[in-house]
């Protein structure tokens, strides 16, 4: 997943929250003029769930998404229409602890109870070994799609398209995953594969494809970008006769289809994608006659969505955004098992601290348990070539206590459901970042803890950030840097801005707690804090290392 375009998860924002899914049906013109429609299709459809089966909390509100309201959703829009396809653009894996401790079994067998036709592979179905995902495709009862994405052998990972047969035609899905993979995969478990360009595979059996049905969906898991040259854009503006693009991968927000003209004739495809988490469901309706699709309407569903508001006397309320969908019953009580286990779960110790590790001097200078995390973040994505991570102090909610560390202090501790985001940046951007580093006021939650690979000077006296030195060597405003950063950061938040400017994004979609946790298991045994020296802090003309191991 690319493109961090998810709302920024911290705290209950003062006055009012609002879930910004732009929801809403959009009607668009036909793509293509043909006889007067005789069929009509109806498709359903999700991406980039990562590991959401039942509901949860999302910025504040509480009890949104999840596999059984989505369940019951489906089977409504199934009892009042004949023609029902019902597909996920791909990325089921890496999220909550009940899915993730179960490698997404919890999600499968609600995709299962669901009904799903088809799941587009993306790129996280590669955070685990090929093993785990054979596995997963065995589960399914539903096939797993990619055409280009070939074993050593040169053998198809995965089934490249399917043909779904309804009363009076046919609909032929084809899956894609984004080439990018060979970058942001894990490098274990892709290095055995061959990922083929998109659109050369395309250009090979679209054609083929619409000899053998009415309509041709491709089910792609390739990402929204402003650029043509790149994901699903770059789809359909280089290959002609594909009605409809149901993407993933960039965790967009639509509302209303993307219309995408062929470069070189006059087919244009419509391409839709649902956001995230389940958090919506897409529905497009298509009608069409004589296998050319005549007018399309979208609409985004909201899955129990709220909005969420602070009342003067403190309290505070939720109001729904569309319609309550009550959960599927069998299906919540099949998915509480799993939620059940994993409460037993989050007691698992992963490591043992030597001292405290305080919060509180976080958000004025550096500290050990800063270092801890932002050394985690930087460990996590050491195969992506990062320079450095960064971290907003506000994001480290309590102390870590002496002692045995169990996941669930570690909840506590990383309390929002922000993922690990890498930001390719310009120096001349990352200036600007210092710049405002240089600017906020002690006890900001934007204050910075950074891990190796970092260290600066912040001058209280002269409102800047000095002696900036990545690796060792100063920083070149001509050169590009990486750096890696919660979510929430790079979106934006807490006045970093200047991180929209990246040139290149990539959400893991791994919680930064559960990285965190990983990292203390991996270090083992005592945890002690690094040495520090990153941050100096320099006021009234004084300068110091502005911290000590908290008794």
């Amino acid at each position: 997943m690319t493109m961090a375009l998810r709302q920024p998860l911290k705290s209950l924002l003062p006055v009012l929250v609002v879930v910004a899914l732009w929801l809403g049906a959009a009607c668009v013109q036909p793509h293509r003029r043909g006889e007067d429609p005789r069929h009509h299709l109806v498709v359903l459809h999700t991406n980039d769930s990562h590991g959401h089966p039942v509901r949860f909390s999302y910025s504040g509100a509480p009890n949104v998404g999840g596999l059984p309201a989505r369940a019951t959703l489906v089977r409504k829009v199934r009892a009042e229409n004949e023609n029902v396809l019902v597909l996920d653009a791909g990325d089921v894996n890496t999220g909550r602890a009940e899915s993730t401790f179960f490698k997404a079994r919890p999600d499968l067998e609600g995709y299962k109870a669901v009904g799903y036709d088809a799941l587009a592979l993306g790129n996280h179905e590669f955070d685990n070994p090929l093993a785990t995902l054979k596995e997963q495709m065995h589960l399914a009862t539903f096939p797993f799609l990619s055409a280009n994405i070939k074993t050593r052998e040169g053998r198809s990972l995965a089934r490249p398209y399917v043909i779904k047969e309804f009363n009076g035609f046919k609909v032929a899905i084809l899956g894609l995953t984004t080439k990018e993979t060979e970058r942001i995969g894990n490098p274990d478990h892709i290095k055995d594969l061959r990922i083929q360009d998109e659109v050369d595979v395309a250009k090979e059996l679209v054609p083929k494809l619409r000899t053998k049905a009415d309509l041709v969906i491709a089910l792609v898991h390739l990402g929204i970008y402003d650029s043509p040259r790149r994901g699903s854009t770059r789809l359909a503006s280089e290959v002609a006769g594909i009605d409809l693009i149901v993407d993933g991968h960039s965790h967009t927000r639509l509302d209303a289809p993307l219309m995408v003209k062929h470069n070189a004739s006059e087919w244009t495809t419509p391409i839709v994608q649902a956001w995230q988490w389940g958090l919506v469901v897409g529905r497009v309706d298509l009608r069409f006659g004589g296998g050319r699709a005549t007018d399309l309407s979208f609409a985004n569903i909201p899955v129990n969505l709220k909005t969420v508001e602070k009342n003067p006397d403190g309290s505070v309320t939720y109001s729904l955004v569309g319609e309550e969908i009550p959960e599927d019953p069998g299906l919540a009580a099949a998915l509480q098992g799993y939620v059940d286990r994993v409460e037993a779960l989050l007691s698992e110790r992963v490591g043992r601290a030597a001292a405290a590790l305080s919060s509180k001097e976080g958000r004025s200078q550096e500290s050990p348990l800063g270092d801890l995390v932002a050394d985690a973040t930087l460990w996590y994505t050491r195969h992506l070539a990062v320079d450095f991570a960064l971290q907003n102090a506000g994001g480290i909610r309590t102390d870590l206590p002496r002692g045995e560390i169990s996941r669930k202090v570690i909840y506590e501790v990383l309390p929002f459901d922000n993922t690990v985001v890498v930001l390719a940046l310009k120096g001349s951007d990352l200036e600007k970042v210092f710049h405002h580093i240089s600017r906020l006021p002690e006890g900001a939650g934007g204050f910075p803890q950074v891990s190796d690979g970092v260290s600066f000077t912040i001058n209280r006296v002269t409102g800047r950030c000095e002696d900036i030195r990545i690796k060792g060597s100063p920083l070149d405003p001509a050169r590009t840097y990486r750096i890696a950063t919660n979510s929430y950061v790079a979106a934006g938040g807490d006045g970093y801005r200047m991180l929209l400017n990246a040139v290149d994004r990539y959400d893991s979609s791994s919680f930064l707690r559960d990285v965190f946790a990983d990292y203390l298991k991996h270090l083992g045994g005592v945890i002690t804090p690094p040495v520090g020296r990153r941050i100096t802090v320099i006021t009234n003309q004084q300068g110091y290392i502005p911290w000590r191991l908290a008794a």
